[in-house]
């Protein structure tokens, strides 16, 4: 199992909590979310989570181009591509429920 490392800000802030982990394993992407905490603040899930996967999208083009793979804005481009031809049409079915 490979595990990333965890940021040395979340490490350092003891208030620090994790939102989102991906895996693939069994030939299949399998997650992990903490969802509600943003609702009860006052804030929609929606809006909160849109925020959240936009930031990790900027984040992964900005590794993209560190690896001299190609600029950030236009790594941004393919991945909202993608991203959006996805949920237009997803290329796997999903399964699971929420565990809390």
């Amino acid at each position: 199992m490979k595990e990333l490392v965890i940021p040395p800000a979340a490490q350092s802030d003891e208030d620090s909590w994790e939102l989102l982990r991906a895996w693939v394993a069994n030939n299949g992407l399998h997650c992990s979310v903490l969802v509600g905490v943003y609702d009860a603040e006052g804030i929609t899930e929606e809006l909160a989570w849109g925020t959240i996967l936009a930031d990790a999208a900027r984040h992964i083009a900005d590794a993209i181009e560190s690896l001299g793979l190609r600029d950030n804005e236009a790594a941004l481009v393919a991945i909202r591509q993608a991203f959006n031809a996805e949920l237009d049409k997803p290329t796997s079915s999903r399964s699971g429920n929420l565990v809390q």
